[in-house]
């Protein structure tokens, strides 16, 4: 082993706003104090109650993925395992996520993009 994995950083154009997003979906603590990072305008995080940390970094000029545009391509995603799509969906779209793929038919997963663009996908355990 190398390396541990100390966070997944997204750029966005507002990081409190997506920093907020997130706790809404999974919980935590949006900028808990921690060692590691120095919190600011352009830099918030979530620590989450699974201990995954998530940080929001202004990017100047942001650009949000278009999915699944290659010219404008996802870049990553997260995955978020759910037991009931129907109900995960209804919050999510409640907390300003937006439908990417409205194709559900036989699939145990959905595509949708944050309030910053980026795509993330519910899948049922």
């Amino acid at each position: 082993m190398i390396a541990d994995l100390q966070c997944v950083v997204l750029d966005c154009s507002d990081p409190a706003e997506l920093a907020d997003f997130y706790q809404s979906l999974l919980g935590g603590t949006v900028n808990q104090q921690d060692p590691r990072w120095a919190l600011d305008d352009d830099w918030a995080t979530l620590h989450t109650p699974s201990g995954l940390v998530l940080a929001f970094q202004r990017a100047a000029d942001y650009l949000p993925p278009r999915w699944p545009d290659p010219a404008r391509p996802q870049q990553f995603h997260l995955d978020f395992g759910v037991t009931d799509l129907d109900r995960a969906q209804e919050q999510v779209l409640a907390r300003g996520a937006t439908v990417l793929d409205d194709d559900f038919a036989g699939r145990s997963w959905r595509v949708y993009a944050d309030p910053a663009g980026h795509p993330f996908c519910l899948v049922r355990h």
